[in-house]
């Protein structure tokens, strides 16, 4: 069984997260490559890190029309990513487009959907009109993207159990917000500490800046996969 762990390499260009990288053992953990990175970077970066043997989660969430999203999902998968994401918010229909797109061409890249950012609070939610509750609007999207044909969701670790006693232990529950014990929260809104996010459900722990800003990255990595009690031995 591989380690839970996505380090997200959440840096501004290639070199930076190279220099993090090189630091990381791909055999304990995979990495996350975001907007920013990727836009600046482009496929260039992808192919970086897969020559280092990573898995890559490019985390882009894609949200547009049914047809764009597919062909977006499907070029992603073409770059041999371990991991793409689209928004719940884009309905059925898009994802139903992207599932279908990767399931046609026999991708084995994992898609799964994005509910409720975790750096939104309750009432923000409001203000772009949804009613519901932040666990009511995870719920309901991730039901959503079950049954439309997703893999698993983004959500945070507060919501993975409700998630888990609706989708079930196998739909991924890939959790951002997570630091370690006396980590800082910074913009994430609905933290959790590793161990506890495991317990909770999480099958993905995703974690920042308490590994890349860490002094010794690989130390801050061996720290959490002790926190976990996970054996790289077994990865």
């Amino acid at each position: 069984m591989h380690s839970p762990l996505i380090v997200a390499l959440d840096f501004s260009t290639l070199d930076d997260a190279l220099e993090i990288a090189d630091q990381l053992d791909p055999s304990v953990c995979r990495v996350k490559v975001g907007k920013e990175l990727f836009t600046r970077e482009g496929p260039l970066m992808l192919r970086a890190l897969h020559n280092r043997g990573f898995d890559v989660f490019l985390d882009l969430k894609f949200h547009d029309i049914p047809n764009t999203v597919a062909n977006a999902v499907l070029a992603a998968a073409e770059q041999g990513v371990w991991m793409v994401n689209v928004h719940a918010m884009g309905g059925r229909r898009m994802m139903e487009a992207a599932a279908d797109a990767l399931a046609r061409n026999n991708m084995a890249t994992h898609l799964i959907a994005v509910t409720v950012l975790t750096s939104l609070a309750g009432n923000e939610l409001a203000e772009v009109g949804v009613s519901a509750s932040i666990d009511e609007q995870v719920e309901q999207l991730a039901q959503l993207a079950q049954s439309s044909g997703m893999e698993g969701i983004v959500c945070s670790a507060r919501e993975a159990r409700r998630v888990r006693q609706v989708c079930g232990n196998k739909f991924f529950k890939v959790t951002p917000g997570i630091r370690p014990k006396s980590s800082a929260a910074n913009d994430q809104q609905r933290i959790t500490t590793p161990s506890q996010a495991l317990h909770d459900g999480s099958t993905h722990l995703v974690v920042g800046r308490p590994i890349t800003g860490a002094e010794s990255p690989s130390d801050a990595v061996a720290d959490i996969l002790e926190q976990i009690r996970f054996k790289p031995g077994k990865a």
